[in-house]
């Protein structure tokens, strides 16, 4: 990754310390999961995940205080409330899925079930990669650090242009990208 290092030590330059600090135990992802699955409220959360009262409502709070969760009345029933993702909790998915397929590939055999598809076609999603601003699948030889003053600046001295950002429902150029390696 280059000469240039990350100030280890120095936690506020790095958003690491910071999603560890609200989503950093296990019991945060297993409600966020359930979420992701449709679950919007309390007893529901209870039931399905089999966690303690009072760890739940810890958890559910933080999670709403991060604005991970919103915390709604119900319409049918305004003395019951609903826990739904919010932008920045919708926003985890990529984490959560890295997670999960990372944790299916190294931990005890399992066999997906269900199993996580794309919608179009109901094929199997691909493992969750790294992507260059212009789509670009990245491995680990092509990240490198670089001061924010020197963006852009290659090691050549060119400047480089940001192309196209890829958007929702965008394709990667797969094929371009396996003539590149």
């Amino acid at each position: 990754m280059g000469d240039l290092r990350e100030p280890l030590r120095e936690l506020t330059g790095c958003g690491l310390p910071e999603a560890l600090e609200v989503m950093g135990e296990r019991w945060a992802f297993m409600i966020l999961r359930a979420s992701f699955n449709g679950l919007h409220h309390f007893e529901e959360f209870l039931t399905e995940l089999g966690i303690a009262r009072n760890i739940l409502s810890n958890r559910l709070a933080k999670l709403v205080e991060h604005g991970i969760l919103d915390r709604q009345p119900c319409a049918e029933d305004r003395r019951r409330i609903e826990y739904r993702l919010t932008e920045k909790g919708f926003d985890l998915l990529p984490a959560m899925l890295a997670l999960r397929q990372w944790g299916q590939k190294y931990g005890a055999e399992m066999t997906e079930n269900p199993v996580l598809v794309d919608e179009f076609d109901r094929l199997p999603i691909g493992p969750v990669s790294i992507l260059a601003h212009d789509g670009r699948i990245l491995g680990p030889k092509d990240l490198w650090l670089v001061k924010p003053e020197d963006l852009g600046k290659r090691a050549d001295g060119t400047v480089a242009v940001p192309g196209d950002a890829l958007g929702m429902g965008d394709y990667a150029d797969l094929a371009r990208q396996v003539a590149a390696e």
